[in-house]
């Protein structure tokens, strides 16, 4: 039997070894060229992260921990023709409207047509001043479950580090 790499006669027994994922037989002097092919080498955490559990004293499983539920306050739908009706009702034009609130009246036009939406402290002004609420509460039991039984995806394994 030759050996693979140098091609000098194998005395003795001969060595498989992998090089770039090639299974070679080869003689005792080449084989420092490879990895022994019974051996597997581990994958760079790297490449593939692994969860690792913390060991546990009791030896059970513990009970699931309960998250608490987001709840999240959001912009209601057409929040702009909301604005126009509550400061019709009170028959003040944009420049009324903008002077209460101390915001441009470019602005107070821009969100009527929603063309932006206001920021937390504008929102809150205009609720006050018109007397509106503008956010309803919003929660996780109002998702459909239908989004979270796609499988994995790449979101769900990597981890992002910043520099």
């Amino acid at each position: 039997m030759q050996c693979e790499i140098c091609g000098a006669e194998i005395r003795g027994g001969p060595f498989k070894i992998n090089i770039d994922g090639s299974e070679l037989t080869v003689c005792g002097k080449c084989s420092q060229h490879g990895n022994a092919a019974g051996k597997r080498n581990p994958v760079s955490t790297k490449i593939a992260p692994v969860k690792r559990r913390p060991a546990t004293r009791t030896g059970g499983s513990r009970p699931p921990r309960k998250v608490p539920e987001m709840v999240v306050d959001e912009l209601v739908d057409e929040y702009g023709q909301t604005i126009k009706e509550a400061r019709e009702r009170k028959k003040w034009s944009h420049d009324q409207l903008a002077s209460k609130i101390k915001e441009k009246a470019t602005l107070v036009k821009k969100i009527e047509r929603e063309e932006i939406v206001p920021e937390d402290d504008v929102r809150q002004k205009i609720e006050k001043v018109l007397d509106i609420k503008l956010t309803e509460r919003t929660g996780e039991n109002e998702w459909t479950g239908e989004r979270l039984n796609r499988g994995t995806t790449l979101g769900d394994i990597v981890t992002i580090k910043k520099k």
